[in-house]
């Protein structure tokens, strides 16, 4: 079943709203990626007007800007330490804009949208 991102048939109050018109194709949405930690593995998606969007299914090295010492290293991503999205994607290791990671420089926080933007950047937490 595809996911709608158009108008709600139902108010905040529980009124109905009537429909204007059918659904249309612009209006559908995307199944969640749900990027793991893993070999890297890239998707290209043809989105509006044939331009691309690169998909990040699995990923294994992040870049990580260290704020004191203002440069980015390309860090391996040991595991997910926490995700505010939703807590059971750190048991699964999912990463999202948001999600505490753990990689070998030290732990860090994500800055990137991986399943639109196709890569893990992230910002070293002060120890």
């Amino acid at each position: 079943m595809a996911i709608y991102q158009g108008r709600a048939r139902v108010k905040i109050s529980g009124g109905i709203l009537r429909r204007l018109r059918h659904k249309r194709r612009f209006e559908l949405g995307r199944e969640p990626t749900n990027t793991t930690i893993g070999s890297t593995k890239r998707k290209i998606i043809r989105t509006m007007g044939g331009n691309s969007k690169v998909v990040l299914l699995r990923v294994e090295y992040a870049n990580v800007t260290i704020p004191n010492e203002k440069k980015t290293v390309k860090a391996k991503i040991l595991h997910v330490k926490e995700n505010i999205a939703d807590p059971h994607f750190a048991q699964r290791g999912i990463i999202t804009k948001g999600a505490i990671i753990e990689t070998d420089v030290g732990i860090c926080r994500v800055t990137s949208r991986p399943g639109q933007h196709g890569n893990v950047n992230a910002v070293l937490l002060n120890k």
